[in-house]
């Protein structure tokens, strides 16, 4: 995959879709739910940074009846990936804050009936 470097780091500037793809590189795939919990913030906010970081080429997504998750496409350039990593060193703190809230929410298929 051929991304171009100004556009992704255009993407990430925003901290909800830094928060947003770090959560997804350490937990894996999330449904909007999950992320909108972990955040604390609206569903149409997460929502729409989520197509943005689609329409970026960061995130791709799957449906599965009525929930939608996201994952890092399998062919994402190493470069950022790497990128990605010294950001999640870098909000380290922050981070942990976001999957305690996330854990908080038990695990799947618990979490759909909980929070979803």
């Amino acid at each position: 995959m051929s991304l171009d470097p100004v556009r992704v780091f255009k993407c990430l500037g925003d901290e909800t879709r830094l928060m947003l793809m770090l959560l997804v590189l350490r937990e894996q795939e999330l449904c909007v739910c999950e992320m909108t919990h972990a955040l604390q913030v609206s569903q149409p906010k997460v929502s729409r940074h989520l197509a943005q970081l689609r329409q970026c080429g960061l995130l791709m997504d799957r449906r599965e009846g009525q929930w939608v998750y996201y994952d890092l496409p399998p062919d994402l350039p190493e470069w950022v990936t790497t990128a990605l990593d010294a950001a999640g060193r870098g909000a380290a703190a922050r981070l942990a804050e976001l999957q305690a809230g996330l854990h908080t929410m038990g695990d799947r298929p618990e979490r759909r009936v909980a929070m979803c």
